[in-house]
């Protein structure tokens, strides 16, 4: 079966909409409660009933969560550097990597309100804190997959390990590093959101708390369903810089 671009464009579209319509059928056909599961028709009314709530507060989460991204790709790329580049430096961090990202964030946010209180500061750590690990760790394996045969020879011709690591691992960890971005930012959300659960008096995640609270189901799934349309467009807009940045890196999927 030969698949086209026209198809390809058209199949998200296609699969969303019937999981929507499927979701429809089974709640009206079944009488489902909407305190158990609304429909999606009575979740786009509560975003529209509640729209200048869910907007106020998604910019608060949308920003939050690109700063801490931010700052997970920054230090991440820089670590991942050092850990690729170095076997020493590499396995010396590696056990306090791993012992940290198997910490669950949502208690380290405590310790975040102790240090900085309520405010912006822990959904922004929080986020950085969940979405660092994957980048560190692709972007070191990237750079570390290097052939020693191809070390070898630009040592060779001259090329300091500096070169080495700038001119042909970094360019080579590129895939993987786009790869891990695009898990590392809806990982973002969900540091975001916890942050603002626990430490924030704004945010999707603070909405959802008082909406849980007051027993207010269709905001809560139309938080929910905010939260889903903004990692998509994130993750939409990572894979589109993706795609310019490493199309060589695709070449067979473009061959098709």
């Amino acid at each position: 079966m030969t698949v086209t671009k026209r198809s390809l464009m058209l199949a998200p579209w296609i699969f969303t909409i019937g999981f929507f319509a499927l979701w429809e059928i089974v709640c009206r056909v079944f009488g489902v409660s909407s305190f158990v599961l609304p429909a999606p028709s009575t979740i786009l009314a509560a975003i529209w009933e509640y729209r200048s709530q869910l907007t106020y507060h998604a910019f608060f989460t949308l920003w939050m969560t690109l700063a801490g991204f931010g700052l997970a790709v920054v230090f991440g790329l820089l670590l991942g550097m050092m850990l690729g580049s170095s076997r020493l430096i590499n396995a010396g961090t590696y056990p306090l990597l791993v012992g940290f990202n198997s910490i669950p964030k949502v208690a380290v946010v405590p310790i975040l309100v102790f240090w900085f209180g309520v405010g912006w500061v822990p959904p922004v750590m929080t986020a950085f804190l969940i979405s660092f690990f994957p980048i560190v760790v692709n972007v070191a394996t990237g750079i570390s997959t290097v052939e020693p045969e191809m070390e070898d020879v630009l040592r060779a011709l001259g090329a300091s390990k500096r070169d080495i690591v700038m001119k042909v691992g970094l360019p080579r960890a590129m895939p993987y590093f786009f790869g891990s971005l695009k898990v590392a930012i809806t990982l973002a959300y969900v540091g975001s959101v916890i942050g603002e659960q626990n430490a924030s008096n704004v945010g999707i995640g603070n909405l959802l708390t008082r909406a849980s609270a007051a027993f207010e189901v269709p905001l809560v799934w139309a938080a929910l369903v905010v939260l889903a349309i903004l990692g998509v467009i994130m993750y939409a807009i990572t894979a589109a810089i993706e795609q310019s940045m490493t199309g060589w890196a695709q070449r067979s999927q473009m061959a098709a």
